[in-house]
């Protein structure tokens, strides 16, 4: 995702908890501005264009998805776009990668329509499950 945005000349500022991913971005893309951090405590201080939670957001626990709101909110600067990828109901499944668990968590449709719209963010579209993009459920809002 970092690669596509910049190869279309964006800046691109990277988050992931990972030291290991985080160092692979900074090989990739030196010119731009990667942080180790956990999202769930995110605070740059910082308004953004667009903000990306791909494959990271449904990993967190209902709970912390809500209190996401909030962060996503404090980062946009007006007509921001958030992306972001949750589960197709509410509730909690368990997968595998390489071996490891992957816990995914997901709210209901709408339920991430009303904090989208407590955070002043509106859903312009949400695909279920979108057969031209792997499977993912997406979801695109505005801020402001």
């Amino acid at each position: 995702m970092a690669g596509y945005l910049i190869g279309a000349g964006h800046a691109v500022s990277g988050i992931d908890s990972s030291m290991a991913m985080i160092a692979l971005c900074r090989q990739r893309f030196a010119q731009h501005d990667w942080h180790v951090a956990d999202m769930r405590q995110l605070a740059l201080e910082q308004r953004f264009a667009g903000i990306l939670a791909w494959d990271s957001f449904f990993h967190l626990t209902p709970e912390d998805q809500r209190r996401m709101f909030p962060i996503f909110q404090a980062h946009a600067q007006p007509g921001a776009a958030l992306m972001f990828t949750s589960g197709t109901a509410h509730g909690i499944a368990l997968g595998s990668f390489e071996g490891e668990t992957l816990y995914h968590a997901s709210l209901d449709h709408d339920e991430y329509v009303a904090l989208l719209n407590a955070h002043s963010f509106s859903v312009v579209e949400q695909t279920t499950e979108d057969p031209a993009c792997g499977g993912h459920t997406i979801w695109l809002a505005v801020f402001g």
